[in-house]
């Protein structure tokens, strides 16, 4: 069987720069394990696979080792797809996976995913802030946690540049993801989706060495957890991101009522036929 594969950067202006993404266009999910081995051979953070269902899609991700129940960038990616390569034109649409209804509308700037949002609640147990703390090689100011990952939260921006974590203790922790991150005290990347001063509102990292992914890139769904912590702390609730990942990443996180908006582009890299 052939199918349509494209590779794309998503959460970027810039080509080798956000998180890269496979999708694939599919007339039928085949077996989970032919799902499993064409992610593995992509070798990306996540392969997105699309089933067209009427005028949406069905939308399932898998990194190299798992299939994980949300994906940000590598929805945007998916977007990108249906939007640019597979209808030209169309301004929006509604994609369905494991997290219900995912909506995403064309931008002037790129694309904006609607996410359910994932609150966090702090962390009372000593042993578990320990782990963390000695993980990072940092100790945080706070740990918050849901059923997803933990967030771990650090005094400066520079701090969560400079981790170096013990990736091996990361993995042994009860969440299959650490994100961690500091108040955004000076721009980077290309400035995108800065606030007015060129700045950024947060800065985080993102590792889930438990899904196969050491640290991953640029992390959508990792905002959404994210975004309701940030938006209470500072009293907005839109909020300008930078993953500061080596290849770095900004989108624009929106906090409405218990989902979260997150905005931004998408550059194509690769074009292609996979035969699986």
């Amino acid at each position: 069987m052939k199918a349509p594969l494209f590779q794309v950067d998503a959460f970027t202006t810039r080509r080798f720069a956000g998180n890269p993404a496979a999708v694939m266009l599919l007339d039928a999910y085949p077996a989970d394990d032919v799902l499993r081995a064409v992610a593995a051979e992509n070798n990306l953070s996540e392969t997105a696979f699309l089933v067209r269902d009427g005028a949406d899609y069905r939308l399932r991700w898998f990194t190299p080792a798992v299939e994980v129940p949300l994906c940000g960038h590598a929805t945007l990616a998916s977007a990108a797809v249906v939007m640019e390569r597979l209808e030209p034109g169309r301004t929006s649409v509604t994609f369905h996976g494991a997290s219900g209804p995912l909506p995403v509308a064309r931008t002037p700037a790129g694309y904006v995913l609607d996410f359910p949002a994932r609150p966090s609640e702090p962390v009372a147990e000593a042993d578990v802030v320990a782990r963390i703390a000695a993980a990072l090689g940092v100790v945080p100011q706070e740990v918050r946690a849901n059923a997803f990952t933990y967030l771990a939260v650090l005094e400066s921006a520079a701090q969560v540049r400079a981790l170096a974590p013990d990736l091996a203790a990361v993995k042994r922790l009860d969440r299959p993801g650490l994100i961690v991150t500091a108040p955004g005290q000076e721009a980077q990347g290309s400035g995108a989706a800065g606030n007015e001063a060129g700045g950024f509102d947060m800065v985080s990292r993102y590792f889930a060495p438990a899904k196969g992914i050491d640290e991953d890139p640029v992390t959508g769904a990792a905002h959404t957890t994210l975004a309701p912590y940030w938006a209470a702390r500072l009293g907005k609730a839109r909020l300008a991101a930078f993953q500061a990942s080596a290849r770095g990443g900004e989108m624009t996180c929106t906090l409405k009522d218990d989902r979260v908006l997150l905005e931004g582009a998408c550059v194509f890299f690769l074009d292609g036929t996979a035969e699986i």
